[in-house]
């Protein structure tokens, strides 16, 4: 939900066709259900050509047939419903399309399994960090690595930084604030549970509390029905609804949740899972052979001109 006021064409040519509704800096639980599909092959072409990380002829902890999964030979993934881009296309993480949904395909690949040994459970987003067991293998689905977090679940390596972003309507009386302290005396607005509610909470500090929703569609409406005026999400996020949901709205400037290191979105895992080390040896060839930075590149705005906000 950041600034970009006019997005490249080709940045955007993919989100502007886009019919699902949007995701927050982390996406909004609607069911407590869990529901599985098997994945179609993916048309994203994200897909790693590099081929699985116990792929060799010796045999490796990390070979499909030695890994502890919660299904045998079967990667099974969660994700929240409904699944909003730019993350996931057309609410299906099934078909490879979006940035996360390309990510698991490209990790899944790279480990060895094929599209059709990967299947998708819903896991609503706030219960995916709570403590217990998981009936999925990873969640995927912007959860940002906190160390209360990870207290009760363990964490892959990072996939993505993000940044949090602002979001007002042109005309806004704070739609020319350069600086957090000119959003002092907004009414703001952030999805519960994230690490963008958080932020609007810890570091803008507004004078009156922040509005708390259960979802990004429950914001988006307080926002343009003036109840708020500024909604808190993270930058991706941001752009999607500047550019394909709500006419008239901008990105007032981007910042950092926490000082010092950059806020990451990981794959959540139940405590003490050993698999977490074959996943960061997954993501870490995928950022080697540059294919995480190709997916990054192709779904989510690389645009700079966003301002930062301090």
């Amino acid at each position: 939900m950041n600034l970009r006021r006019r997005l490249p064409h080709r940045a955007w040519a993919a989100v502007a066709v886009a019919t699902v509704a949007l995701a927050a800096g982390a996406c909004a639980p609607v069911s407590d259900s869990t529901s599985s599909s098997t994945p179609p092959t993916p048309t994203s072409g994200s897909q790693s050509s590099t081929g699985s990380a116990g792929s060799s002829g010796s045999s490796s902890p990390c070979d499909v047939n030695q890994l502890n999964l919660v299904q045998p030979d079967q990667l099974t993934i969660a994700t929240d419903s409904p699944a909003y881009a730019p993350w996931f296309q057309h609410n299906d993480p099934t078909n490879g399309q979006g940035f996360e949904s390309a990510v698991a395909y490209a990790v899944a690949e790279q480990m060895g399994f094929s599209d059709q040994q990967v299947s998708w459970v819903t896991e609503p987003f706030n219960k995916s960090y709570a403590p217990g067991p998981k009936d999925f293998d990873f969640d995927i689905n912007q959860i940002s690595i906190t160390p209360a977090r990870a207290q009760v679940v363990d964490f892959s390596k990072g996939y993505y930084s993000a940044a949090q972003a602002v979001i007002v309507l042109d005309g806004s009386s704070f739609a020319n604030a350069t600086s957090l302290a000119d959003l002092k005396d907004a009414r703001i607005g952030a999805q519960v549970g994230t690490t963008s509610l958080l932020a609007a909470q810890d570091v803008i500090a507004p004078s009156q509390q922040v509005a708390v929703f259960d979802d990004t569609n429950a914001a988006k409406q307080s926002l343009l029905n003036g109840q708020i005026d500024a909604f808190v999400a993270d930058l991706p996020t941001a752009f999607y609804i500047t550019a394909a949901q709500i006419q008239g709205s901008a990105i007032l400037g981007q910042f950092q949740a926490t000082s010092g290191n950059p806020e990451e979105f990981g794959l959540l895992f139940e405590k003490g899972n050993p698999l977490v080390d074959c996943v960061d040896q997954a993501i870490t060839a995928l950022k080697d052979n540059g294919m995480l930075g190709r997916i990054e590149q192709r779904w989510l705005s690389q645009d700079a001109n966003v301002p930062e906000l301090s």
